[in-house]
């Protein structure tokens, strides 16, 4: 097996690197899942620094810069994503941050130590946690989105008002609805227009939307969908023969609207990377419509969901009702005890859970994983105003707040 990639390193974590500049991490050394000997050592020859020019699907072969044509049996487009250039005056700057590439990351990590004031252009998942890294640092941060709040295209005005709210006490400045329209100075960033004035500041962080690294596929003819991610079957095969694709590279239908999405979490790059490769070997094996359970940490709160909030799904037409319990995720007496808000959603005619939504001072993850199976098991909000749940003063309160929840669904489809 044969992998070529552009950069100096393959297989870490990206997702990691605000947390070692925030310095929960130690080092950027923890991110990596393999050396690069063990990668040699188990038969698998990667090609650094080395770019793909083409593909030519019809002769099974690629073009390799410095090493000519290459052919293959099959094939496996990895090519994952780019931050949605802003394309504003002043772009070439230095000081302009995309939190990424892991060796860019050492070098600016040491940058950080320097900077006094940054700017948050746009808040997207990844630069939600940069506002904590940098606040962790001393840098005083300001977040510049035309949203109305952060992430507002997965997130629930009330779901992220307790992030909101901490940022503020943290001494962070947001200015929603507002954009940035330019970076100034010598040579090196030294402020930020915006549509509110100007900042002075020595860092700017990109934090636009994920767009498909998909000019390769594009180019060598290969099916695109409506994201610009590359349009793959259940066995991660695109439109070419021979060729399959996984990753932020595809878009991959909603399991309950069938929209296509693109841009989701390392967990699901990770299975469907491994599907792509269980089908390239000879062998079967199917990738499933997506339910998309995320979760993250956003200062102090956790934070996620699962398939759709209230926004998400009025954006795409689904009708809903709705209900909101705010519980606890432990005994009220035992320490360590956090609060934790639930949202869930559920089709009006099937009574079936449709999404989800949750803040919390800890356990935000484990309920957005099983809600994701409940979604996809057809579960209702019947059976999750009955279901049993676990009661222990350190780990699990009397009343679960999902169960919470569903009770407040049902009390809304009677109104």
């Amino acid at each position: 097996m044969v992998v070529y990639t552009q950069f100096e390193d393959v297989a870490y974590s990206p997702c990691g690197i605000p947390f070692v500049h925030g310095k929960e991490i130690e080092s950027f050394d923890r991110l990596f899942l393999a050396t690069k000997q063990q990668y040699k050592d188990q038969g698998i020859d990667v090609h650094y620094e080395t770019t793909v020019e083409s593909i030519d699907t019809k002769r099974h072969v690629i073009k390799v810069q410095g090493e000519g044509e290459v052919r293959y049996d099959k094939l496996v487009l990895a090519t994952g994503w780019n931050y949605r250039d802003p394309n504003l005056p002043g772009g070439d700057l230095k000081g302009i941050y995309r939190v990424k590439n892991i060796q860019r990351a050492r070098e600016w990590d040491s940058f950080l130590d320097t900077v006094k004031s940054a700017v948050v252009v746009e808040c997207g998942l990844i630069a939600v946690e940069m506002v904590t890294a940098l606040v962790h640092r001393g840098i005083k941060v300001t977040v510049v989105d035309p949203g109305p709040w952060p992430m507002a295209e997965v997130v629930d005005p009330d779901i992220v008002d307790p992030v909101r709210a901490g940022w503020a006490e943290a001494g962070v400045t947001t200015l929603w609805g507002e954009q940035v329209t330019a970076f100034g100075g010598n040579g090196t960033l030294s402020y930020v227009e915006t549509t509110a004035g100007r900042i002075e500041a020595e860092l700017a962080i990109i934090g636009t939307r994920k767009v498909p690294n998909s000019d390769l596929a594009r180019a060598a003819g290969i099916a695109l969908g409506g994201t610009g991610g590359i349009v793959v079957d259940a066995r991660m095969q695109t439109s070419a023969p021979d060729v399959y694709a996984a990753g932020d590279c595809t878009e991959i239908p909603h399991g309950v609207s069938g929209v296509p999405l693109q841009g989701l979490s390392g967990s699901h790059a990770y299975a469907q990377g491994k599907t792509a490769g269980i089908n390239a070997a000879g062998a079967v094996r199917e990738y499933q419509p997506v339910y998309v359970p995320w979760a993250m940490l956003a200062g102090e709160w956790m934070i996620g969901g699962v398939s759709f909030g209230e926004t998400t799904a009025s954006a795409v037409g689904m009708n809903y009702v709705a209900g909101t319990a705010k519980g606890i995720t432990r005994a009220r007496y035992y320490p360590g005890v956090k609060p934790i808000t639930v949202k869930l959603l559920a089709d009006p005619d099937s009574r079936c859970l449709i999404g989800a939504q949750i803040v919390g001072g800890e356990g935000v993850k484990e309920r957005a994983d099983f809600l994701a199976v409940a979604v996809r098991a057809g579960i209702t909000i019947d059976d999750l105003a009955t279901m049993e749940n676990v009661y222990s003063p350190a780990i699990g309160a009397l009343n679960e707040p999902i169960q919470m929840a569903a009770l407040a669904v049902q009390q809304n489809f009677r109104r």
